[in-house]
């Protein structure tokens, strides 16, 4: 497996990769100074950095999940939401198929172990607040925040 770190405007970011794709994704509070050296690393980097230049709406980056067939299952789900949409947990558990599974699917929504890639930020209360994100609210609501902006007209 190999590691690497970049910075970003939400903090440090750490990403492993397996030889098949991205397996993890995380926000650190300090940077863990890993600099593998993987095609899908910087590949996902470079696409990072585009996300967070505002260039980029969709990754294109071979994923490796790893997850009971349930997880596996919402993760694919949250991978259809499209960029500046969000869900709530019912809707989200409604294309699963089982609108009550709302309480599996919200935790499995919050053990994502690819941030942002995987887009469970994306997903919000059914009243539209903010609720549970494992890199903190702040992040979550600067990420729907970001992906809300419109380009401008010219």
């Amino acid at each position: 497996m190999a590691i690497s770190s970049i910075h970003s405007p939400l903090g440090f970011i750490q990403i492993s990769a397996s030889e098949l794709g991205i397996n993890s994704l995380f926000f650190l509070e300090n940077d863990p100074e890993n600099n593998d050296e993987n095609k899908v690393l910087k590949n996902c980097i470079d696409q990072l950095k585009a996300y967070f230049r505002g260039e980029l709406k969709n990754f294109d980056l071979p994923l490796d999940l790893q997850g009971t067939e349930f997880q596996k299952t919402v993760w694919k789900e949250l991978l259809k939401i499209p960029y500046g949409k969000t869900i709530s947990y019912m809707e989200l558990a409604k294309k699963l198929g089982d609108p009550k599974s709302i309480r599996a699917a919200a935790h499995t929504n919050g053990q994502n172990p690819v941030s942002i890639i995987v887009p469970c930020h994306r997903v919000i209360g059914s009243d539209g607040s903010l609720t549970g994100y494992a890199g903190g609210l702040w992040r979550k609501q600067w990420l729907l925040e970001h992906e809300s902006k419109q380009p401008p007209l010219f």
